[in-house]
């Protein structure tokens, strides 16, 4: 467990470091395009489509179990999303768990009112292998890539506000 625990700092601050010249910018999304397909079964069985939520504004937060960054965010993101939810706001939460591990993405899960899903599932994931977490995306109602917010500028309700309240009508 130490072991991922500094694999997820390591990563998080290489992203930072090297900002939108990372390998995940280049083979992930980019903010002002438009979102790639992200296809995958959530938790509870059903399938997310990110095309299909065309006209809502969308959180996805890739995050796992073993990284305490990630897991400090997910109160904040399940505020966000309950506060939210009703002004067209969608989150999904992708867990980078190895699929033997749903067991404690489920247990985990449990405290939280946002769905969430196990990133080996995804039918389309467009955004590419989680090079680092935690990692999460806005996309606006169009369907257009808004923010990226990575470890280092983690999520909290201003940065929330900041990225997604513009995106929504008034």
């Amino acid at each position: 467990m130490k072991r991922k625990l500094s694999v997820c700092a390591l990563c998080s601050t290489l992203l930072v470091a090297l900002g939108s010249t990372s390998v995940w910018a280049a083979t992930a999304a980019a903010v002002g395009q438009p979102a790639p397909a992200l296809v995958v079964a959530q938790l509870d069985g059903r399938e997310f489509d990110l095309a299909a939520q065309r006209g809502k504004v969308v959180i996805v937060n890739y995050w796992a179990s073993w990284c305490s960054p990630c897991r400090a965010e997910m109160p904040v993101l399940d505020a966000f999303y309950k506060r939210y939810h009703s002004r067209g706001v969608v989150l999904l939460g992708v867990s980078v768990d190895d699929p033997h591990e749903r067991p404690a993405v489920i247990a985990i899960m449990q405290k939280f009112s946002y769905p969430a899903a196990l990133g080996a599932s995804a039918r389309l994931n467009g955004f590419g292998p989680a090079l680092a977490v935690p990692m999460t995306w806005v996309i606006d109602s169009q369907g257009v890539v808004r923010a990226r917010l990575v470890s280092g500028t983690a999520v909290t309700e201003q940065s929330l506000s900041r990225a997604v309240l513009p995106l929504l009508p008034h």
